[in-house]
């Protein structure tokens, strides 16, 4: 979350926070550091096929498909559709060409948003908006100590349900301090959400409508971006876990100024009501944004662990078991936020490959080659 994990994007702070989304590490042209190549395709991505860029300009990312498919919703603060804070836009990907016209807004403008995700029939979709709290954007906050890339934890984040034309439904979720991040289960019956309520960032479920909510986690650390497994019996989500004294001190010195700081985490899975927490990465650095193949045995994720400067993060997958990591995508700089469609033939995420050499992340779409 994450706030683009802002969620000025892990491209501006490590993008988001997972599904928050924010910002990431920075770089020659302003964030990572790396060489920008402008190309679509990188030798060594043959699961990729008919990649199609989606956006042009601007942070693009968190897009997740509809339950039947043919639509995508986003966040994007792209200038040129008069937006310079992250909104939520919604399309049909095979008809609607949106590198030539404006998506359809479906927030209303105010604040700042994330984690955009459809409900059950495809007409009303929920995301996490501060617009109650303060209708204009919030700062972005300068980095750490030792200037450490930080990520905004902000307490207006409540969680809507809006129609596709961007009428505001219902608040569903909503209390004191965050609550943001939420995905919807496949069988439709669930919703998965991260939340400061307990006064630390833990994972939270509850029914369709909101009701019933349960808490998942409760280890010290800021569990986020967290995804329902294919028969939506499993959680997989990244999370950053202080064991030191130090490292406990820091996390909570930090939360409590509204802030964490993303530059370690590591992937697990759990049961829906958090049984059987099992953790799947031990790679060091940022591994985050997971998301489970169709398959139900894989997961596939964004991660800099082979990295030596931070950058480039990378898609990977590994089995649910935690074995045969393997790396999907080569760009030189930034590819995360990947989600496969619900038939597993098509897979979207978020890059800074052909930016020109510029800070635009854009969405792109591929046919998935097993």
């Amino acid at each position: 979350m994450i706030n683009n994990m802002t969620k000025t994007f892990f491209l501006a702070s490590l993008v988001a926070i997972g599904c928050t989304s924010q910002s990431g590490p920075e770089s020659s042209d302003g964030y990572s550091g790396a060489t920008w190549v402008s190309e679509l395709n990188y030798e060594g991505e043959y699961h990729f096929d008919n990649m199609r860029q989606l956006t042009d300009g601007g942070d693009n990312a968190e897009a997740y498909f509809s339950f039947d498919g043919e639509k995508l919703t986003f966040q994007s603060n792209a200038e040129k559709w008069g937006n310079n804070c992250d909104q939520i836009y919604a399309f049909d990907w095979a008809l609607d060409t949106i590198l030539e016209h404006e998506p359809t807004m479906i927030s209303n403008g105010l604040g700042r948003t994330t984690c955009a995700y459809f409900l059950p029939g495809d007409t009303t979709i929920l995301y996490a908006s501060t617009f109650k709290g303060d209708s204009a954007c919030p700062a972005v906050p300068e980095r750490g100590e030792g200037g450490a890339y930080v990520w905004p934890i902000y307490e207006d984040f409540d969680i809507y349900v809006s129609d596709l034309k961007g009428n505001i439904i219902d608040t569903i979720i909503s209390g004191p301090g965050y609550d943001a991040e939420a995905t919807v289960s496949p069988d439709g019956s669930k919703i998965v959400f991260t939340s400061t309520r307990s006064g630390d960032l833990e994972l939270y479920v509850c029914d369709i409508d909101g009701s019933n909510i349960t808490q998942v986690t409760d280890g010290l650390g800021y569990d986020g971006g967290a995804f329902f497994s294919p028969d939506s019996k499993k959680l997989v989500f990244r999370s950053s876990r202080p064991t030191s004294e130090e490292e406990v001190e820091k996390y909570t010195s930090l939360l409590a100024n509204g802030l964490v700081e993303p530059t370690s985490m590591e992937l697990y899975t759990c049961d829906v009501d958090g049984e059987n927490l099992t953790q799947i990465t031990s790679l060091g650095q940022a591994n985050w944004a997971p998301f489970f193949h169709p398959n139900g045995d894989k997961i596939v994720f964004s991660s800099n662990h082979h990295s030596e400067k931070g950058f480039p993060f990378n898609l990977f997958m590994i089995d649910t078991d935690g074995n045969n990591l393997k790396q999907i995508s080569f760009d030189k700089a930034f590819d995360s936020f990947p989600m496969f469609s619900p038939d597993g033939t098509k897979l979207v995420f978020a890059s800074n490959r052909n930016n020109g050499g510029g800070r635009a992340t854009n969405l792109f779409l591929v046919d998935w080659k097993e």
